[in-house]
């Protein structure tokens, strides 16, 4: 992938956003996940993981011709979390939970900020190409909740 053409993603979601957040790119996640972007909130600081995004988009369309629209709806995403008004309640919350059920409950609903944000920030943006991505970034989230319920 072109690091032009991502820059010119990075410059006009910020742009778009307003968001003042510092951006990173890496190649992969340090601790071994399939993590393609990560925000940090003390920093303010969202970092891409390249290569993790590419093995990302492989997996989830058997194809790169996706890559820069599939970068597009992750870096949004993190931008969701950068421009969370409810994050650092939600975090704090997180930190004092008292059930695994309630961690979990909360971890989905930090993530759902996100991808509700993103999805404002994208509405150009394939509809169905970018509820696969939100479906399977949601998933493990969701079967957590379920698998405590059944």
């Amino acid at each position: 992938m072109e690091k032009i053409k991502i820059e010119q993603v990075i410059n006009e979601l910020l742009m778009r956003s307003g968001s003042a957040a510092r951006v990173q790119l890496e190649s992969y996640f340090p601790e071994g996940r399939l993590v393609g972007g990560k925000y940090s909130m003390n920093q303010h600081t969202i970092t891409m993981y390249i290569g993790v995004i590419t093995e990302q988009c492989l997996q989830m369309f058997s194809s790169l011709d996706y890559m820069i629209d599939y970068f597009t709806v992750v870096f949004a995403h993190e931008l969701g979390h950068a421009e969370d008004q409810d994050l650092s309640n939600l975090a704090e919350q997180l930190e004092i939970c008292s059930t695994e059920r309630e961690r979990n409950m909360i971890s989905l609903k930090i993530e759902e900020n996100a991808w509700e944000f993103a999805e404002r920030l994208l509405p150009e943006m394939d509809q169905a190409f970018m509820k696969k991505i939100v479906f399977y970034s949601l998933e493990p989230y969701r079967e957590k909740i379920q698998m405590e319920i059944a």
